[in-house]
């Protein structure tokens, strides 16, 4: 049985040019970065090549990128930078979302026991944050916007370069998780109008444990890790240049590829949401169209997410309910409670992430299979009867 992978919001496989960027740093330019002698300055001739390079990519500079161990650090050293430091001028108030990623929401409940106020904007049933509820939320004490590119489960993009042109225009810093958007759709941070943006190389085939901060010159860094004076001092730690080389192999191919490889996904994207939409009482979660190329979730009532997915599984299936960072939860998707859906219905949730290397066979075996999957459990379902019969199911 072949396997069907799409989980991509999850993890994507390495591409074949991020391995082989990676290869020689490990057997070959090996040298600590930092070293004085000639091999570390080899390694160091890399870094500082990665570094232009992955900031070509988003229109920054080369001195306004931090390497970090992934997203959820660079969320957090973006978020406790600019709440200390509008601290210092008595701004304690952030303005987030409900359906951020927990790497934000977390580090924002840290800062709400530490005193600060933070105010989480709705979402809406399309699942985007309306510029208005930003444009009205802030105050002269607002030190951060956190607005995520786009959602982690549902793909919804977020209208990140409208909400930055207003926190410029107040002179608030604004900061956008962009984890799920690099490589994806266009992303440039002078466009956006975005102070700082977080990145994780393994969404876009990229290796695991590698991200970077993109941090506008002229805000002062807080750091999180101590030690060295690696990353200009903002970042101790030796740099994992094997993997730095990949990240930058692989957002480089992501980006110079991306208009086509949008257009490939979105079609297979397209042919799964209509496929599924005549399944009774199943629900598309987030605007139809104003989503990622590749993210599609589905709501079946009358059913469990978990026996959804461990049966797709036994069809070679490999897909999601949501956030992997909760799968360990038996809660229902805050993102999905935020956007509205009803409790009952959020635990039937699937999330399929498509990427460049599905086919449309694929797409095609993977509505079969949701069709029969939904059928088997609902005929099972003892929720699925009181549905069927009118009653209220909570």
């Amino acid at each position: 049985m072949k396997t069907i992978y799409v989980d991509n919001a999850a993890t994507t496989r390495m591409s074949d040019v991020a391995y082989e960027a990676m290869k020689p740093m490990m057997q070959e330019i090996y040298g600590n970065p930092s070293s004085l002698h000639h091999i570390g300055q080899t390694a160091k001739e890399y870094l500082d090549d990665a570094r232009a390079r992955i900031a070509k990519c988003i229109n920054a500079q080369p001195n306004e990128i931090y390497f970090t161990s992934g997203g959820s650090e660079a969320d957090n050293q973006a978020i406790l930078t600019a709440a200390y430091n509008g601290a210092k001028k008595g701004k304690k108030h952030i303005i987030s979302s409900k359906f951020e990623h927990h790497a934000v929401l977390h580090t924002l409940d840290k800062l709400a026991k530490e005193g600060f106020e933070i105010e989480l904007l709705d979402v809406y049933e399309n699942g985007i944050v309306k510029v208005e509820d930003v444009k009205n939320a802030l105050r002269d004490d607002t030190a951060l916007v956190t607005i995520m590119t786009a959602n982690n489960e549902v793909g919804t993009i977020q209208p990140i370069k409208e909400i930055g042109e207003i926190c410029k225009e107040n002179k608030v810093i604004f900061h956008t998780d962009a984890v799920q958007a690099i490589g994806h759709i266009p992303v440039d941070v002078i466009e956006m109008n975005v102070d700082m943006l977080s990145v994780s190389a393994h969404k876009f085939h990229g290796p695991r444990g590698v991200g970077f901060l993109y941090c506008r010159k002229g805000i002062l860094l807080q750091n999180l890790i101590n030690g060295g004076a690696q990353e200009r001092g903002k970042r101790a730690g030796t740099e994992n240049t094997p993997a730095i080389m990949g990240m930058a192999a692989a957002i480089e191919d992501a980006c110079s590829n991306l208009e086509k490889n949008a257009q490939y996904v979105s079609k297979l994207r397209d042919m799964i949401i209509d496929g599924c939409a005549d399944i009774e009482l199943s629900r598309l979660n987030g605007d139809r169209y104003n989503r990622l190329p590749g993210t599609i979730n589905f709501c079946f009532e009358g059913i469990e997410g978990e026996g959804l997915l461990l049966l797709l599984d036994q069809d070679g299936i490999c897909a999601s309910s949501g956030s992997a960072c909760t799968s360990g939860s038996l809660d229902p998707s805050h993102v999905l409670l935020a956007m509205g859906v009803p409790v009952a219905v959020a635990h039937g949730s699937l999330r399929i992430s498509l990427c460049e290397y599905n086919t449309e066979q694929e797409a095609k075996t993977i509505i079969d299979s949701i069709h029969k999957v939904v059928a088997y459990l609902r005929s099972i379902s003892p929720v699925w009867e009181k549905i069927q019969k009118g009653e209220v199911v909570e």
